[in-house]
C-alpha cells in the first residue's frame, strides 16, 4: 500500500515540476507567435532576423534585407524580438578617440604595436613536403 502512495506522490511531483511548466512555456510561445504583427522584428527558426511586413492569415511576409522578402508560415517564427530602445544604441558621445602616444607606432588600418616589443619567431623548419603530411 505504501508503494502505491509513494508512486502517486512521485507522479504528482513530476507533473508539478516538469509537465505543467513545459505546457505553460508552449502556451506562451504560441501566444507570442500568434501575436506577431506588421512591424515586429522576428527571428525565424532558420536563424534569420527580419521584420514582418504583411500578415495573411497563417502566412507572414518577412523582410530580411532591403527589398528582399520571404513568405513563411507563422510556425517558422521562433521568437518575436522586443523593440530596441534608444539606450541600447551607441551615441557619438560614448566613443572614445584614442591618440597614439610616443611609445606606439600607428599606421592606417593596422594595430598599435609597442616600440619596445620584439617579434616572436619560431625555429621550426617550414619545409612541408609530402612525407611530413600524413
Amino acid at each position: 500500500m505504501q508503494f502505491v502512495i509513494v508512486m502517486a506522490l512521485l507522479l504528482v511531483v513530476m507533473y508539478v515540476m516538469m509537465i505543467r511548466p513545459q505546457r505553460q512555456r508552449q502556451r506562451d510561445q504560441q501566444a507570442m507567435i500568434e501575436g506577431a504583427a506588421v512591424g515586429d522584428d522576428v527571428l525565424t527558426t532558420g536563424g534569420i532576423y527580419g521584420t514582418v511586413t504583411r500578415v495573411e492569415g497563417d502566412d507572414v511576409v518577412v523582410e530580411i534585407a532591403d527589398g528582399l522578402e520571404v513568405h513563411m508560415t507563422r510556425r517558422g517564427i521562433a521568437a518575436v524580438l522586443p523593440p530596441e530602445s534608444e539606450d541600447d544604441e551607441y551615441e557619438d558621445e560614448d566613443v572614445i578617440d584614442v591618440e597614439p602616444s610616443d611609445d606606439h607606432e600607428s599606421h592606417d588600418g593596422e594595430a598599435l604595436v609597442t616600440v619596445h616589443e620584439e617579434a616572436v619567431t619560431s625555429d621550426v623548419a617550414t619545409d612541408t613536403t609530402a612525407a611530413d603530411r600524413r
